[in-house]
């Protein structure tokens, strides 16, 4: 009756493990077979997900991540305007969930219709522990005020669980093992990586900020930088989804479903550049300035490219027969001019190589002689075409081995 009347969080009903949770209370009336079904079901499920030793554990993280008007509203910062029977219903809620997660499986098997229908069988059956509810929901002083400092902080719904996301099939969907690049792990390029972060925080902080475009040579760490203030920042609130350059026209479907979300959002476009026959970049040019389907306030575009003018040209197409040839060109140059910011990374010297080559060499421990090392790590990458961080990298983990 409890799980039966969620309002606020009625939502984790629509989980595997709270739905199979249900369904198993409400088979307690019906006919062996189907009692021992559900429980079976549901037993099998919560060691699935890891939670045989904690019920209560499980069925509060569900709630702990549920997307509803309470959790978004204090995501946003204004659980205080909330009408105080929204309050109450969502303080309510939290009670019964931690209530029918409390229940023992041998209260379940006690409270069945016939236990004598299961007694040669109970035995038998797969237990679980109630276990507790996750620290938020542990003490219930305060409920509303320390779920509402939780939801500030963490965000709401599947962007309090996940930090990455990917734009496929037309939905926001979550990346659950991240690349886990960090900003110290990365060697070299301060300068350009301070301009990124700078107008990161700027962004995090509501101040202005601009669209990023990465461009410079290959292996010199623009996407790994990107990856890196997600990483950075995700605990104050930032946000990533990466988006495939071919699905830039479907930008108004992903700024619809971010743009109510009360987080930063950085949109990832990796491996950007363009064909002279390929007219997409004109959506590109909408969405970052002048399109009606304008950028929300709480998301930025961030590029990277192996190009700084976006848009491939050759020289016959300085020379070809366009009557209106400098309207052309000034086409396709103005793509990469709408970001309003713009870094490169260009391939390091020899010393900078050597000096990234050394500070990977001390931070994974390779006790080689420098003079040695160093010869070495030239000589690869002469026959990797070019010194670059991402090279360097490389080498030091052939050494490793």
């Amino acid at each position: 009756m409890r799980l039966s009347s969620l309002s606020v969080f009625r939502g984790i009903m629509k989980r595997t493990v709270p739905r199979a949770y249900y369904k198993l209370l409400c088979s307690a009336d019906a006919p062996v077979h189907e009692f021992l079904a559900a429980w079976g079901s549901f037993a099998g499920l919560l060691a699935e997900r890891g939670f045989t030793a904690s019920l209560a554990g499980c069925m509060t993280e569900a709630a702990l991540f549920d997307d509803n008007a309470f959790s978004r509203a204090a995501a946003a910062g204004k659980a205080d305007k909330l009408h105080p029977d929204v309050k109450n219903a969502a303080i309510r809620d939290i009670r019964a969930i931690i209530t029918a997660a409390s229940l023992t499986p041998e209260q379940l098997i006690s409270g069945y219709r016939d236990p004598g229908a299961i007694r040669d069988i109970a035995d038998s059956l797969p237990l679980w522990e109630t276990g507790s509810p996750v620290p938020e929901l542990a003490d219930e002083v305060n409920i509303f005020g320390r779920l509402a400092a939780y939801y500030r902080r963490s965000g709401c719904g599947m962007y309090a669980r996940y930090r990455a996301f990917i734009w496929r099939n037309k939905n926001v969907e979550p990346v659950p093992y991240p690349d886990r690049t960090e900003i110290s792990s990365l060697c070299g390029y301060d300068l350009q990586r301070g301009i990124v972060i700078d107008n990161t925080t700027a962004f995090l902080s509501g101040k202005l900020s601009n669209n990023c475009l990465l461009y410079g040579d290959r292996g010199t760490g623009k996407s790994s930088t990107v990856k890196a203030i997600l990483n950075k920042y995700y605990t104050e609130g930032l946000r990533m989804v990466e988006m495939p350059k071919d699905r830039l026209s479907e930008f108004p479907l992903l700024v619809e479903q971010i743009a109510s979300v009360p987080m930063k959002f950085i949109i990832f476009i990796d491996d950007l550049s363009f064909s002279g026959e390929d007219k997409s970049y004109a959506q590109l040019k909408a969405v970052l300035e002048g399109g009606l389907a304008a950028r929300p306030d709480n998301t930025l575009i961030y590029a990277t490219s192996n190009r700084r003018h976006l848009i491939k040209e050759s020289f016959s197409d300085r020379d070809g027969e366009d009557m209106h040839r400098n309207d052309t060109m000034q086409e396709t140059l103005s793509l990469s001019d709408r970001f309003g910011l713009s870094v490169n990374f260009s391939k390091p010297g020899k010393d900078e190589y050597l000096a990234i080559v050394a500070s990977l060499a001390d931070e994974y421990g390779i006790d080689v002689d420098r003079d040695k090392l160093f010869n070495d790590a030239e000589q690869w990458a002469l026959a990797r075409g070019g010194r670059s961080p991402r090279c360097a990298r490389q080498f030091i983990a052939s050494v490793g081995v």
